[in-house]
């Protein structure tokens, strides 16, 4: 009788697959693993993958690196060790919301405030995606966001009125994307500002 393979090879690799190999790449550039060169040639790869058993090689070295345990933990689609939350809703009047340290990022956060103080530290973050798509209903107050190098935003879909945003698109530093932040939804009376600064070790 046949042993089994020890893996699928026809298992078909998803969207959520490649995305997931692909931050592990740009976050292999900003530490210096990978040279732009290489990093291009498995985003190439990466984005041509059908299979698991495809994807698989281009981050068995970035995974077994100094200071890791050398295990190789691809998660597949539809069994995540840890499935982040499509939608996180926010809501809060004439308060204060504070969200920092190692939490985990939806893959949409709604925040819903009407005259509060909102900070929104992602530095520590834990990223589920290469984008995290912040939809705004905020009336009056101001919202800060502390970003890390490596995050762009893009404030393209935002609708402001009387409010004062002050954003730049990325840290200046040339640190290659590792996070897409796109703003979207409307501002009425607040003000909105982004700072960047290096995570907390």
């Amino acid at each position: 009788m046949p042993a089994d393979p020890p893996s699928s090879p026809a298992l078909r690799a998803s969207d959520a697959d490649r995305d997931r190999i692909i931050e592990l790449l740009r976050a292999a550039v900003a530490d210096g693993r990978l040279d732009p060169v290489e990093f291009d040639e498995r985003l190439d790869a990466a984005l041509a993958a059908r299979t698991i058993d495809a994807l698989t090689p281009l981050i068995t070295d970035l995974m077994a690196a100094p200071g890791s345990d050398g295990a190789l933990t691809l998660t597949l689609a539809g069994t995540p060790a840890e499935p982040a939350a499509e939608l996180l809703t926010i809501k809060e009047r004439h308060g204060s919301v504070r969200r920092d340290g190692r939490w985990t990022l939806p893959h949409r956060l709604a925040l819903r405030t009407a005259w509060c103080e909102v900070m929104l530290d992602l530095t520590s973050a834990v990223r589920t995606a290469p984008e995290l798509v912040i939809e705004l209903r905020v009336n009056g107050g101001n919202v800060e966001l502390i970003l890390a190098p490596g995050m762009v935003v893009n404030a393209n879909e935002l609708s402001v009125r009387h409010s004062m945003v002050a954003i730049s698109r990325d840290a200046g530093d040339n640190t290659p994307e590792t996070l897409h932040v796109r703003l979207v939804g409307r501002m009425r009376h607040g003000r909105l500002d982004t700072r960047w600064q290096v995570p907390h070790r």
